[in-house]
């Protein structure tokens, strides 16, 4: 009985506290509207974002103060197509092929909350997709840059040693998280056609907007990486 006054009193002067307390120990919601696989997706893009900041500080700070000259980008990631030398024609479609999976990406969402399955699905593999062929492309290059420039982590014969050791780290870095997505893209792309996202039972990773709210944590963690690649793109690339 006095645990059940002291609730009341809580209640009546901190009416906020009692809502909090609820959510928190729902293992539902970490508050009112947002699940806790969302509210997790988030806290683990800050971290990650600390990290991709921590390299391109590194990055430009050894560009700054190396003696060495650096490579010239517009030369070291150039093409030779058609008896022409095209400099940064492969990074423009990459990034043209990331951006664009940004889209699929944002409609595959909005779908997935209209219950399209097979539309759903169809995007959700359309943005693995081109993951995979950002991946594939970035596999190109780094096999160019070591087998027929001769760059490696510990060495650069086209200039600064620490270029290859900042570029294999950043750029592998960034591939692997897309390699990552890729997969989750597709495990969820399988989960949507099977219809287990149908429930509209809340658990961890859903809220009052049904299973679906899976698919736009998927989205949060795919427009980070798309976010990033414009910035690796600015300081490898134009700068």
């Amino acid at each position: 009985m006095a645990d059940t006054m002291v609730g009341s009193n809580l209640s009546a002067v901190r009416p906020g506290l009692a809502t909090v307390v609820e959510d928190w120990s729902s293992d539902q919601r970490a508050f009112k509207n947002v699940t806790w696989g969302k509210a997790m997706m988030w806290i683990f893009l800050v971290s990650d974002t600390f990290i991709f900041g921590s390299f391109l500080i590194a990055y430009m700070t050894v560009r700054m103060s190396t003696t060495v000259p650096w490579p010239n980008p517009s030369e070291v990631f150039a093409l030779t197509l058609f008896g022409k030398e095209l400099p940064l024609i492969l990074i423009a479609i990459m990034t043209f092929v990331l951006i664009s999976s940004s889209g699929t990406m944002a409609l595959a969402v909005n779908y997935g909350y209209r219950k399209k399955r097979i539309t759903t699905f169809l995007l959700l593999m359309m943005t693995a997709l081109l993951g995979a062929t950002f991946v594939g492309m970035q596999a190109f290059e780094w096999t160019k840059l070591i087998v027929e420039e001769g760059v490696r982590p510990w060495g650069n014969p086209m200039g600064a040693a620490q270029f290859g050791a900042t570029f294999f780290m950043i750029t592998g870095f960034h591939g692997t998280h897309v390699s990552i997505g890729v997969i989750f893209l597709v495990i969820v792309a399988i989960k949507v056609i099977r219809g287990d996202l149908d429930s509209e039972k809340p658990g961890f990773m859903t809220g009052r907007k049904g299973r679906y709210e899976i698919v736009e944590t998927m989205g949060l963690y795919w427009h980070f990486v798309d976010l990033v690649w414009v910035f690796i793109f600015a300081f490898f690339y134009l700068w």
